[in-house]
């Protein structure tokens, strides 16, 4: 493909999705979503924003060492100290970007900033040349452009692209824009800057009035060739637009774009499930694409149309973005050679023997339970496997629950606090809150529980139950997930994991307020 018919797709899932309230990630989990992204053939991975803790620096650097077919990219303030460390974290990949940005908006200068306009400007030059002395990849982003002045967006991009920016980013950053007037704000930005044919023109759209998706293409057809976005359209607030609904909409209508990216879709399915499992954010059945009834069909109507021909009320092909038809993969007879292989195709690999081992281990034991095993049941084992190996401070040992009819619901626990054994019991209104406050009994948290979800990850009664549990305390949101055929064991390892992630503390600088 030629640069004119390649649209550029620039993932920010491990960065501004990342700023979704309580989707941090660690850095294991980083490598596996980056891993997906780079299997997924995105071209740019933004891994995160380097300066906002050792743990992210840590994690952008590590992505850089084993990303080899995509560009992995760190944002960075207009400001030396920022742009020193994003240069230091991507330095071992064997194509690294830096994305510079400051903000444009007469709001943003005047009560965030505090900057007058030509200050702006001087400092995105300068922010420029600085991440041009470390890279020739450099990315300029007019922070709250949708809110932006259009003459002095005109002139800040001039004198970025002149500095050495050869990507040109156009963020909606709070989901202000309408696409005819966002599609027509990137039409005369193309038109009116001299020098705008010296750089890829990207855009960068919020969903805060649900037109992320419809704003980054109208953006598309007036010449913007890179979209920023994230799997499952995850991100701050209401979330950015969804990779897999740009994509699949741009390769479903060639008759008005013209353009193609280089995804190969049949992993955006795998890709969505990884992401929603790490996060614990559950992907609602009727999302776009993703959704477990993307491609289902209740109404007589429409299903006999789809027997005499697909594409009577279908647009696009399940398989094509990942959907299997072929349930049963796995079962209580396979070996681990298979279960291996298995694994592999999904994109799963152990770093060790043991962590393989242990997985095995766990698949044999659902496969005791459940008929038919799925590949979403392997990316559950695959993440429990991953929890349990990293240290926490609180653990499952097992449980005992009691829920019959007139009688008030009793939860036991035997829980690991620091390494001891402890036992406890809790009465509540329901066996989930009787076990959480059976947890609470002894390690007192303080934590208020902002969320409690449950998602079956497959269909049947059989099937695993996964249960999402937000915690808040002292401003900072986790979430834990656990996954189990009992519904209660689910939501104890929930609870736990949650409680483990907040007993860690570390809270991450955020780039959109920190003071420049």
């Amino acid at each position: 493909m030629s640069a004119t018919e390649h649209l550029v797709i620039f993932d920010t899932t491990l960065r501004d999705g990342e700023q979704s309230p309580g989707a941090t990630m660690n850095k294991a989990e980083k490598l596996r979503i980056a891993k997906a992204l780079e299997r997924l053939r995105v071209d740019v991975i933004e891994a995160g924003f380097a300066i906002a803790s050792q743990g992210d620096f840590e994690a952008v650097k590590s992505i850089a060492e084993s990303i080899k077919d995509s560009t992995v990219c760190s944002l960075a303030r207009a400001l030396d100290n920022d742009i020193d460390r994003a240069a230091e974290a991507i330095r071992p990949a064997e194509r690294g970007r830096i994305h510079t940005f400051i903000a444009t908006s007469p709001i943003h200068m005047k009560h965030k900033l505090q900057m007058q306009p030509d200050d702006v400007v001087g400092q995105a030059v300068r922010a420029v040349k600085r991440a041009r002395s470390h890279v020739d990849d450099v990315e300029f982003s007019c922070e709250d452009a949708g809110r932006s002045e259009l003459d002095f967006l005109c002139r800040i991009i001039e004198a970025a692209i002149d500095a050495g920016a050869r990507t040109i980013n156009i963020p909606d950053t709070v989901g202000y824009a309408i696409p005819e007037q966002f599609g027509e704000t990137i039409r005369q930005l193309l038109n009116r800057i001299p020098n705008a044919d010296k750089a890829i023109f990207s855009v960068h759209c919020h969903n805060d009035l649900g037109l992320a998706v419809a704003n980054s293409l109208a953006a598309v057809s007036q010449g913007a060739r890179q979209v920023e976005c994230t799997i499952n359209g995850l991100g701050e607030r209401a979330g950015n637009a969804a990779l897999e609904e740009v994509v699949m909409a741009v390769r479903t209508r060639q008759d008005l774009f013209h353009i193609d990216t280089r995804i190969e879709a049949q992993h955006i399915v795998p890709a969505s499930r990884l992401v929603s499992t790490i996060t614990g954010f559950p992907v609602q059945p009727n999302k776009a694409i993703v959704g477990a009834n993307a491609f289902a069909h209740e109404s007589g109507i429409h299903q006999d149309g789809v027997l005499k021909h697909r594409e009577t009320y279908e647009i696009m092909r399940a398989q094509d973005v990942g959907w299997h038809t072929n349930s049963l993969v796995l079962g209580k007879h396979s070996g681990r050679n298979a279960f291996r292989t298995r694994l592999l195709e999904l994109g799963i690999q152990f770093e060790t023997e043991t962590e393989l081992n242990e997985a095995f281990t766990r698949f044999k034991a659902l496969a005791d339970l459940k008929h038919e095993i799925f590949d979403e049941d392997l990316q559950a084992i695959a993440s429990d496997t991953r929890q349990k190996e990293e240290d926490g401070r609180y653990g499952l040992v097992c449980m005992q629950v009691c829920s019959e009819t007139g009688v008030v619901p009793k939860a036991n626990l035997t829980l690991t606090m620091d390494g001891k054994e402890h036992k406890v019991e809790a009465e509540g209104s329901g066996p989930v809150d009787a076990t959480f406050k059976a947890i609470e009994s002894l390690v007192d948290s303080g934590c208020n529980l902002q969320l409690y979800s449950v998602n079956n990850i497959t269909s049947g009664t059989d099937a695993q139950g996964e249960v999402t549990v937000r915690l808040e305390r002292g401003g900072r949101i986790v979430n834990g997930v656990g996954a189990d055929t009992d519904i209660i064991i689910a939501s104890a390892k929930a609870y736990i994991e949650a409680l483990n992630l907040i007993s860690k503390g570390g809270i991450r600088q955020h780039p959109q307020v920190a003071d420049v």
